[in-house]
C-alpha cells in the first residue's frame, strides 16, 4: 500500500487539501503517516508538507525549505497542495482545463494564505469573509480538547472533507464548462445578439449564463428556464439582465424601472404581459410562467 507522510501536531488547509488530493488520486488505497521522523519520511511514498524537499519526480512536495518552491508567475508562491495539484491536477480531474480552472479559483488561495501571502483585504475594519480556511479550522481541537481527541483522527475528518469538496469542484467545473460551450453556440446562433434565448432544455443556471455572455460585447438580456414552479405556474422563466463584468453588481441594461418591485397585478397592467409575475426591485431579473412571456417581456425591455 503507499505510505503518504506528511508533519504531525496541527494541521492546516494546505496539508489537508495536499493529502486529500493524492488520497482521491489513489482511490484510498494508501496510508496516512503524521510524523517529523526525518527516518519515517524517507519511507513515504509521497511526502507532502515535511521534509524541507521539493522534487516533483520524487513525490516530494514541501515548501518550508529555504527559498520555498518557487512562484507562479502573478507572484503567488506554492504551498503543498499547489505543488501536489501541479503535478497531479489533470491527472486527477481527466482535464487539463479543469485542472486550470480548479488551480486558479482554490489552490492559489489556499497557498497564498499558508505562505503568508496577501490577495485580499477586509473593507470593513475587523470583519472578515469565513473562509475554507476558517471551514477546516473547524476539524482542530480546541486547547481544552487536546487531551481527549485524538489529533490524527481529526486531520482524517479534515481530509474526507476536502476530498468531497475536490470531487464536487472538478464536477462542476466539467459541468461548466459544458454548458459554456453550448451557451457560445448559442450566442454565435443568434440573430439579435442583444437577447439570447436558451432552450427549453438549457437549465445553465443564471451566474453561469451571465458570466460566460459576459465576454460578448452585445448582450444586453438573456430569457432562461427557471426549473420552479411559481405563482400557480408549472414552470418558470426568466429574463435576466447582464451583468457589466465579472463580480460587478451593475448591469449593462437594467430591466425598466417603472417595473421593479411592483406586485404581479400592477407587473401585468404595466407590461401587458399576462404570466408576467416578478420583477426584482434592483433591476436584475424579471419572471414569466412561458417562454413566450419572457421573451416578451426581454423585447419590451430592450426598447424601454
Amino acid at each position: 500500500m503507499n505510505k503518504i507522510v506528511t508533519h504531525n501536531a496541527g494541521f492546516h488547509t494546505d496539508d489537508v487539501f495536499a493529502v486529500a488530493t493524492l488520497m482521491l488520486l489513489l482511490n484510498d488505497e494508501a496510508e496516512v503517516i503524521r510524523t517529523r521522523d526525518e527516518e519515517i519520511i524517507k519511507t513515504g511514498d509521497y511526502v507532502v508538507d515535511v521534509g524541507l524537499i521539493y522534487d516533483e519526480e520524487k513525490n516530494r512536495f514541501d515548501h518550508h525549505q529555504k527559498g520555498g518552491a518557487s512562484k507562479r508567475e502573478n507572484g503567488i508562491p506554492y504551498a503543498s497542495f499547489g505543488l501536489v495539484w501541479k503535478k497531479f491536477g489533470e491527472e486527477l480531474c481527466g482535464s487539463g482545463d479543469v485542472a486550470i480552472d480548479i488551480e486558479k479559483n482554490i489552490a492559489q488561495g489556499i497557498d497564498a494564505l499558508d505562505n503568508g501571502f496577501n490577495i485580499s483585504k477586509s473593507l470593513i475594519p475587523n470583519v472578515f469573509i469565513y473562509n475554507i480556511w476558517g471551514v477546516i479550522g473547524t476539524y482542530e481541537p480546541t486547547w481544552k480538547e487536546l487531551n481527549n481527541v485524538n489529533i490524527d483522527d481529526k486531520f482524517l475528518e479534515a481530509v474526507d472533507f476536502a476530498k468531497r469538496i475536490l470531487k464536487i469542484e472538478i464536477k462542476k467545473t466539467k459541468d461548466r464548462f459544458e454548458a459554456e460551450e453550448a451557451i457560445r453556440e448559442r450566442y454565435n446562433n443568434s440573430e439579435d445578439k442583444r437577447l439570447i434565448v436558451l432552450g427549453h432544455k438549457d437549465m445553465y443556471g443564471r451566474v453561469i449564463t451571465s458570466n460566460t455572455l459576459i465576454d460578448f460585447p452585445e448582450p444586453l438580456y438573456v430569457v432562461l428556464r427557471k426549473d420552479i414552479s411559481y405563482r400557480n405556474y408549472v414552470q418558470a422563466w426568466q429574463v435576466v439582465a447582464i451583468n457589466k463584468s465579472r463580480g460587478d453588481f451593475t448591469f449593462r441594461k437594467p430591466l425598466p424601472e417603472n417595473w421593479r418591485g411592483l406586485p404581479s397585478e400592477e407587473l401585468i397592467k404595466e407590461t401587458g404581459v399576462e404570466d408576467v409575475t416578478f420583477c426584482h426591485n434592483n433591476g436584475l431579473m424579471c419572471m414569466a410562467g412561458s417562454k413566450e412571456g419572457a421573451i416578451k417581456l426581454a423585447k419590451l425591455a430592450l426598447e424601454a
